[in-house]
């Protein structure tokens, strides 16, 4: 593993490499597989445009959101794609026993060899009770708070290093660096890079004092974005991965050929996270459902402020947010999750923002 395999590339006129954060969102009236050929469909599209890497979020217990097994999509998505970078943003390493992650992560080298990111949260990725089925036990907190440690014995099995002694010393993942030791074997040279994800500074310091790549979720916590960048590049401790920081920022953007529609298809989102955060979540309402709505003036403050952080309208007008919000963040990388609740305008929302930087593959590209 090196530096290549986390530094992206620009492309076009792009400030910095763009990538893309999928949640398979299933709008009313479609099924999740419906969601899922889009999420094929952008892969591609984000592929031949010059996209550096396409992400997957795991969520859990929303009818909305249809990413909840995030290695089994990256598994589809190999099948599909044939360069571009493939990865979990994040997996919630607390929900899950961390030989199991190194695993499953294993078989996506194998089968998309020095093109598979592993992204870490340590968040539940849905509510208190579904964290505790999926965790088996009543102390959550107990599990973020021992991250750390589960972050740790997640990286001893990537790279087969435990300690002589160490219980796990004789168990190994596979596939794995172990193949390599084996009679006969051969093993692959690339091992997927581990990348911290957070929404406050806990994360940020831990990739500091790691060395790891860090990504921050900006499109719902954006007042901390600022300070979480700059605790991570103040606190940055040089690392066989990383000489240097390197910081992603998650972005909701949605750009399409009229600005009327763009604000139709925010507006049906923002309502969608006003059911979220008041525990009635469901599938990603249809625009002219989110226009019939009567918001009360709570929610309607709590829609201001949400779309605010949305960059969407014309190409042009989110190229210019896009442009802003690199320059105030100074982030090294985009990644670009474009929500609404048709495929069609999300895909759409993917191309008109390449086009705008002129990404390789567009109209008039050789």
């Amino acid at each position: 593993m090196s530096a290549d395999e986390i530094r992206g590339e620009a492309h076009g006129t792009a400030p910095v490499p763009l990538s893309v954060l999928d949640l398979v969102t299933v709008g009313a009236g479609r099924t999740a597989s419906d969601a899922l050929r889009t999420s094929v469909a952008i892969s591609r599209l984000a592929e031949s445009r010059g996209y550096h890497r396409y992400w997957v979020a795991e969520h859990h217990s929303m009818p909305g959101v249809a990413s909840s097994s995030p290695a089994v999509i990256l598994a589809h998505l190999a099948a599909h794609t044939e360069r571009i970078r493939l990865g979990s943003g994040g997996v919630m390493l607390p929900n899950h026993a961390p030989l199991v992650i190194a695993e499953q992560f294993g078989t996506l080298e194998a089968m998309a060899p020095g093109r598979v990111d592993l992204g870490l949260g340590r968040a539940p990725g849905t509510d208190g009770a579904t964290a505790a089925a999926l965790r088996r036990t009543e102390r959550l907190n107990e599990g973020a708070d021992d991250f750390p440690q589960q972050l740790a014995e997640l990286t001893r099995f990537l790279d087969d290093d435990f300690p002589d002694g160490h219980p796990y010393g004789r168990i190994h993942a596979v596939p794995g660096p172990v193949q390599a030791t084996s009679p006969g074997g051969v093993q692959s040279p690339h091992r997927p890079p581990i990348w911290l994800l957070g929404s406050s500074g806990f994360s940020a310091r831990l990739a500091s004092v790691l060395g790891l790549p860090f990504a921050f979720a900006h499109h719902f916590s954006a007042q901390n974005t600022v300070p979480a960048l700059d605790l991570y590049r103040e606190s940055f401790r040089p690392s066989e991965v990383l000489d240097a920081p390197y910081a992603l920022i998650g972005v909701a953007a949605l750009a399409t050929d009229e600005e009327r529609e763009a604000r139709r298809q925010v507006l049906a989102a923002a309502l969608n996270m006003v059911r979220l955060r008041s525990g009635r979540p469901g599938l990603v309402p249809t625009p002219e459902e989110a226009e019939a709505y009567d918001f009360s003036p709570m929610e309607r403050e709590f829609v201001t402020s949400w779309n605010a952080n949305v960059v969407h309208g014309t190409p042009d007008e989110v190229r210019a947010g896009l442009d802003d919000l690199q320059k105030r963040t100074g982030a090294d990388e985009l990644m670009i999750t474009s929500n609404a609740h048709s495929g069609d305008i999300r895909l759409r929302s993917y191309e008109l923002i390449a086009d705008a930087y002129d990404l390789p593959g567009g109209p008039g590209s050789a």
